[in-house]
């Protein structure tokens, strides 16, 4: 894969930076996760701070090593700019359908089991990077960590949403935001038709 590319760097420091910074704060690290808007939780700027926020070593590792390996090539591909923007969008969109899932649930399914369980990590966006990459990059072979075996990203990004939405249509795997992830991946696709159907040009600098 190409060398590791400035925005991508930098969105790696800052991840891990906040991995580091947050932890001393035990519980009270969660006032930068995303809360559900109508508990007493949630504030405005966890929209954007909840994507630099991570459970664990291993979310952390997951979605950087991903944003390491994939990223780049899409920023050489988009230009810097380009990507950042398409970065944000795509974590602000998985924000989007996780928010608008629950409030189904809460107002039409009268479920309010988990109201005050927040979100956080950077999965949405990492999700939308994978769409990206699939799409532009669809027969590079990616090597998986378990198990280690080769496959292609379009078969690997197909894997993952399906999974996604096996696991949230069945309520499996409940500490994951199975929608969230969804919704990085379904914003990152139609944003990506929206640039090839308008013909925007990449802005490389």
């Amino acid at each position: 894969m190409n060398r590791i590319t400035p925005v991508v760097q930098y969105l790696i420091i800052i991840n891990v930076l906040m991995f580091i910074g947050t932890s001393p704060l035990g519980q009270d690290k969660l006032m930068f996760a995303l809360f559900y808007p109508e508990t007493s939780y949630f504030k405005p700027y966890q929209l954007v701070t909840h994507m630099f926020m991570h459970g664990g070593i291993a979310h952390l590792l997951f979605n950087m090593l991903s944003l390491y390996f994939l990223g780049p090539m899409l920023e050489n591909l988009w230009g810097p700019k380009r990507f950042l923007k398409y970065y944000f969008i795509t974590g602000l969109g998985a924000a989007a359908l996780h928010l608008t899932v629950k409030f189904v649930e809460v107002h039409y399914m009268g479920d309010t089991s988990d109201i005050y369980v927040p979100v956080l990590g950077a999965s949405g966006a990492i999700y939308g990077v994978f769409i990206a990459f699939a799409m532009y990059f669809p027969n590079v072979q990616l090597m998986l960590l378990f198990p280690p075996i080769p496959i292609k990203a379009k078969y690997l990004a197909l894997g993952l949403v399906a999974w996604d939405l096996f696991a949230g249509m069945s309520n499996t795997a409940t500490s994951i935001a199975h929608f969230a992830h969804i919704g990085g991946a379904l914003v990152g696709f139609l944003v990506i038709k929206y640039w090839q159907m308008t013909g925007q040009k990449y802005n490389r600098y």
